[in-house]
């Protein structure tokens, strides 16, 4: 099995209480073996018998550290250190306990965004208050926990949101509370994350005048008249004559007079008409009538 030393993922934070209520400090640590961890107080070891009431904890890697109620002479520094046979780690931070209140305030509020899917995300508040303000995330009214894919984090006033990897599923109204025994603040803001299909650009549209089109639709038709007249002017391929306009059968000239000259007849060779005229243009001569 592997060995590593202690490392804080989410270190202290400093605290301001109001005198009376309860402070708590808590942290984050890894490492392997399983660290053990102890707490001080202005460098001392902290025990229940120097500070009554106190209440410490560590469970799943998690360090907590709560005073039920401070008084002036609480104010200090407080360290946690995490110890294992690879090494150790400490993490510090400042209680500082006040008779005045001042009500959550956000120095810097969230801050709608638009991002591609699957990018990281972090959604930053800064707030002050005295007592120090228990801050707290929700996605459409829902509150968030600290998880592998929503990390809730602090570092001094500022609290953030890491979505470590979004879908489009997360879009959504964000919002933060700051809340303290003197009031509450709230920032909102609008995520949304755009997935990865891509949309399709939009057809230009021409627009045509009635003019333009009544002189189109002129030119259509006179297109179409020439090109009927001209295919009635060829024969189509074969031994047929295409008419288009008036499908009526076509002149067959009479037998010719042992005396007349040979007239000349349409002949297939390979598929192409050996006539040195077009059909239409042979006429015969008009028959006598018969009394």
């Amino acid at each position: 099995m592997s060995t590593q030393a202690p490392t804080f993922t989410q270190p202290l934070q400093s605290v301001v209480a109001l005198e009376g209520s309860a402070a708590t400090f808590e942290a984050q640590v890894s490492g392997s073996p399983v660290p053990e961890v102890s707490w001080f107080r202005d460098g001392q070891v902290l025990s229940a018998a120097a500070l009554p009431g106190v209440q410490i904890s560590f469970s799943d890697g998690r360090a907590v550290l709560t005073i039920p109620a401070v008084t002036a002479a609480h104010s200090g520094r407080f360290s946690v250190r995490a110890t294992n046979g690879a090494g150790q780690a400490t993490s510090t931070a400042e209680l500082q306990v006040t008779a005045e209140t001042v009500p959550p305030n956000f120095l810097q509020r969230l801050q709608s965004s638009t991002v591609r899917q699957g990018s990281q995300v972090r959604l930053d508040v800064r707030v002050t208050g005295i007592p120090t303000p228990v801050v707290k995330f929700y996605r459409e009214g829902a509150e968030i926990q600290s998880s592998a894919d929503f990390r809730i984090l602090q570092n001094g006033d500022v609290y953030s949101l890491l979505i470590a990897e979004a879908f489009p599923e997360d879009s959504g109204t964000y919002s933060v509370t700051a809340t303290n025994s003197s009031g509450r603040a709230t920032s909102t803001a609008e995520l949304l994350v755009q997935s990865e299909e891509t949309v399709p650009s939009k057809k230009t549209k021409t627009i045509v005048s009635s003019s333009q089109m009544e002189t189109s639709q002129t030119t259509k038709v006179e297109a179409s008249f020439q090109a009927t007249t001209m295919m009635e002017m060829h024969v189509e391929t074969g031994m047929m004559t295409q008419h288009l306009a008036h499908k009526t059968p076509p002149r067959v000239p009479p037998k010719p007079t042992s005396k007349s000259p040979p007239s000349y007849v349409s002949k297939v060779t390979g598929g192409r008409q050996q006539s040195p005229s077009p059909v239409r243009h042979v006429k015969g001569p008009t028959p006598a009538s018969v009394t």
